[in-house]
């Protein structure tokens, strides 16, 4: 069990990484989206709204969080956005764990996981450990 997580996520796939600041522990997942691909068809839509992401690829995301005390979430903006709106509405005691949302382009699993680790050592330095 791990502390700190962090989820990067685009529309089709989400990593998510559990891990420790000392850079020697680190665990992780894959969650696939069954949603389409093309998620943006406000153009040519009857309502002229946006589609929503999948709801059931948000909430097994949001049940791989479940473990961990802190969360980043990271990645291109829209999912990242529409992620955390997702979890405030319908998983509100999951999102007031989440310490912050990063844009990341796509990136290795390593690279997510440094970035996770600069995140969470900034945001120690500056929040009460409980």
């Amino acid at each position: 069990m791990h502390f700190h997580g962090v989820v990067w996520l685009d529309h089709r796939t989400a990593r998510i990484f559990g891990f420790d600041l000392r850079g020697s522990d680190h665990t992780g997942r894959q969650i696939a989206s069954h949603a389409p691909h093309h998620l943006h068809h406000k153009s040519g839509s009857a309502s002229g709204e946006h589609a929503h992401g999948d709801v059931a690829y948000y909430d097994a995301i949001a049940a791989g969080l479940a473990d961990f005390r802190e969360i980043l979430i990271a990645g291109p903006a829209a999912a990242r956005t529409e992620f955390a709106a997702h979890i405030r509405d319908r998983h509100p005691a999951l999102a007031a764990r989440v310490m912050g949302n990063l844009a990341m382009d796509h990136a290795s699993d390593g690279e997510i996981i440094a970035a996770a680790r600069t995140f969470f050592q900034q945001i120690d330095r500056t929040t009460p450990q409980k």
